[in-house]
């Protein structure tokens, strides 16, 4: 039976951390964000169909092509981020279900004949991992910036150009710069939020 984690780690990963817009200049090496995914995909998925897919925009030219897409108010806290993944879902996941979900041969036609539903399910679940992502990043002790104000539809034919996978959002990552943090915003009341029932 698992046990609550401590204290110190609640804070790292919900109570005291913090989304970041300005960053330290540290690297971040690749090993550390090949961890990271190994650490995330471990996040359940319905049917372990795991659809999310990540560019991690690290390069000073992948940075030129990802900048023309970001909102004014985002642009700055991006290209000074050491590194922006791009959290996207593969809307062919079930091509690997049968390895993924072995045990159900079936599986993949599930989603085959149903375009919709299997869009439903890649964004429901590549969201969930993109979750997962903040948290295993947090975990791993690097910083996150999620964000939303992007040209999405510019960003997907840039970096997914086949059409197979679509971005969800973007995640800036690296070691942020504390001095610089905003005061915590308002969270909702129990009440207004849940109900037990």
């Amino acid at each position: 039976m698992a046990k609550a984690i401590d204290a110190a780690a609640l804070d790292q990963l919900f109570l005291a951390a913090r989304t970041h817009n300005k960053w330290l200049d540290k690297d971040v090496p690749d090993s550390l964000l090949k961890e990271l995914v190994d650490v995330l995909k471990m996040g359940p998925t319905s049917a372990n169909c795991q659809p999310a897919r990540i560019v991690f925009v690290k390069s000073a030219a992948a940075r030129e092509r990802l900048k023309p897409f970001l909102s004014e108010g985002n642009r700055a806290k991006t290209m000074t981020a050491p590194v922006c993944a791009i959290i996207g879902y593969d809307l062919e996941f079930y091509e690997n279900l049968p390895r993924t979900f072995p045990h159900n041969q079936a599986a993949k036609g599930w989603f085959t004949g149903s375009p919709a539903h299997a869009e439903t399910t890649a964004f429901r679940n590549g969201t969930l991992q993109g979750a997962y992502f903040i948290l295993a990043a947090r975990a791993l002790g690097l910083d996150t910036g999620p964000m939303s104000g992007y040209d999405q539809a510019g960003v997907d034919k840039e970096f997914f150009p086949d059409g197979k996978v679509k971005s969800n959002f973007l995640c800036s990552v690296g070691y942020g710069d504390a001095s610089a943090l905003m005061g915590r915003l308002p969270r909702l009341a129990f009440d207004e939020m849940a109900k037990i029932l």
